[in-house]
């Protein structure tokens, strides 16, 4: 179950899996690299064709025609080959160097995949809770319209971007010095958390600063992100977490892993006695479906589990913390199937929203916002160098963690296999996500995404069996991330719980 339900695929992720076609001058974070990607079928396709076609040319070139004849023919004649030799080398050459650097971004465009800029639609725009409205009447705009499209431009703009890059440190024991072509997932996961870490440190309304020194919490919740053992949210840590759920470097990971991941590395970073200084302050509840009997339904969202998360990640302290919250989904099989699509388009507008690890099969995106049956996402699939922001570097280049050309792709095509995520302040912000969760499930025409209940039929306690508390309440981790997969009764890992809907 777990290998169809986490979409593992044989082949690495895609480097250049989505297309940039905006008419805008983009930063150079968002500008194509200079590698390629053949992995996606139609590109491949596509590139082989060329290939073959290129060699055919060169084949019927005959460059050494001028030399056999050389002998026998005046200067000018072999000049004139030469000449010709040379030019059709230019051209297959310089062909060849576009097929390399860029015919796969090119190839996608003309298939499709996605798009870059706005359309002329005038229908509202939602961004991970916040309403944009386009219409072109100037009767209709108020307050809530948040200025429109120059509103959403900067919105979009803020969100932390982080994508593939090169040259940090190799992972662990392996040689791996970049995640290129394998770790779109992760780094789409850490946009996600970067986005939860901005709305609790700084709040909804933030945006990216214009001019230097920047907010001294921005640039610590940049390094958090680096690309070092020394970031506690870093793909190294990242890895390290996930061993029990098959994470290593080179290998492609689904949604659930990534989740439970998550979940994890929040555990092991929890040392902090007061819950402000931790680097993750905030639960993380995984709602992967019921544990008692309704395999094939979906999951459950369950309040006491939630409060549970809560106790816990306080250590007692305090009865309710800010807690994020993860749902993973498999949707359908070879696509999503259409019933869900309204409600996932639906909890953008939820104030708690943080969006969706989700994108084409076989590479992650994170999308943000949507507009008719459009999602708006950020595209980790650029490779940039290592940057490591130290955290009291308020004078940092930050331009490579953001991005302003705004990409989308059509709903119905993503893929089945995604996670939703959300953040609750507080209680009261808690209880609000709850009401609106379960109308959407009411309202859902029998194909709810998940739902919510106040109870499990049989409570069962939240089981962590890596991490030891003693009897002062600190944190002993006898082997650091020494985690299996959290099982039921019956043995069966929630791996196998992931609901197929």
């Amino acid at each position: 179950m777990k290998g169809f339900c986490e979409r593992a695929v044989a082949s690495k992720c895609s480097s250049k899996s989505l297309t940039d076609t905006s008419n805008s001058s983009p930063p150079s974070v968002c500008s194509d690299p200079g590698s390629s990607d053949n992995k996606f079928p139609k590109a491949s396709v596509w590139s082989n064709f060329f290939s073959s076609a290129l060699s055919i040319f060169e084949a019927h070139s005959e460059p050494s025609a001028c030399e056999n004849k050389a002998v026998h023919s005046g200067p000018s004649a072999c000049e004139k080959k030469a000449a010709v030799h040379t030019k059709q080398n230019g051209w297959t050459a310089t062909v060849r160097k576009a097929v390399a650097i860029g015919s796969m971004r090119r190839l996608e465009r003309v298939l499709g995949l996605s798009k870059t800029g706005m359309s002329s639609s005038t229908s509202d725009i939602w961004l991970l809770g916040v309403c944009y409205r386009i219409s072109q009447d100037e009767s209709s705009v108020d307050a809530d319209t948040r200025n429109g499209l120059a509103g959403f431009e900067q919105d979009f703009s803020s969100r932390i971007l982080t994508t593939y890059r090169k040259g940090f440190d190799a992972i662990g024991d392996s040689k791996y010095t970049s995640d290129v072509n394998w770790g779109c997932m992760l780094r789409s996961s850490q946009m996600l958390v970067a986005q939860a870490l901005i709305f609790h440190r700084l709040g909804r309304p933030w945006r990216k600063p214009m001019q230097k020194p920047f907010n001294q919490e921005y640039i610590e919740i940049l390094h958090f992100f680096g690309d070092s053992e020394a970031s506690p949210f870093s793909i190294h840590n990242l890895l390290l977490a996930g061993k029990a759920y098959d994470l290593a470097a080179g290998s492609w990971v689904g949604p659930y892993a990534m989740c439970r991941t998550w979940e994890t590395l929040a555990r092991h970073k929890r040392v902090a006695t007061d819950l402000e200084d931790q680097t993750l302050p905030m639960a993380v509840y995984v709602v992967s479906g019921d544990e008692d009997g309704e395999r094939g339904g979906a999951p459950v969202l369950c309040i006491e589990d939630a409060s549970r998360h809560c106790f816990e990640f306080s250590r007692g302290q305090v009865g309710w913390t800010p807690i994020l919250l993860l749902v993973p989904l498999v949707l359908g099989l070879e696509k999503i199937n259409p019933r869900y699509i309204p409600s996932l388009r639906t909890t953008f507008t939820f104030p708690q929203s943080l969006g969706i690890l989700g994108g084409k099969p076989g590479a992650s995106t994170y999308i943000i916002g949507v507009q008719d049956d459009k999602a708006f996402f950020l595209d980790p699939h650029d490779v940039q160098p290592v940057v490591n922001i130290g955290r009291d570097n308020v004078e940092a280049d930050t331009s490579s963690y953001h991005c302003n050309i705004i990409r989308h792709i059509s709903l119905d095509t993503i893929d089945s296999s995604l996670a939703i995520g959300f953040y609750c302040r507080d209680k009261d912000d808690f209880d609000d996500f709850c009401l609106r969760a379960s109308k959407l499930a009411d309202e859902s025409d029998g194909a709810p995404l998940f739902t919510v209940a106040q109870k499990h039929n049989i409570s069962k306690p939240v089981s962590h069996p890596e991490v030891l508390v003693d009897t002062d309440g600190v944190q002993n981790d006898e082997e650091s991330f020494g985690v299996e997969p959290i099982s039921d009764a019956e043995g069966h890992s929630h791996e196998d719980e992931w609901q197929l809907l």
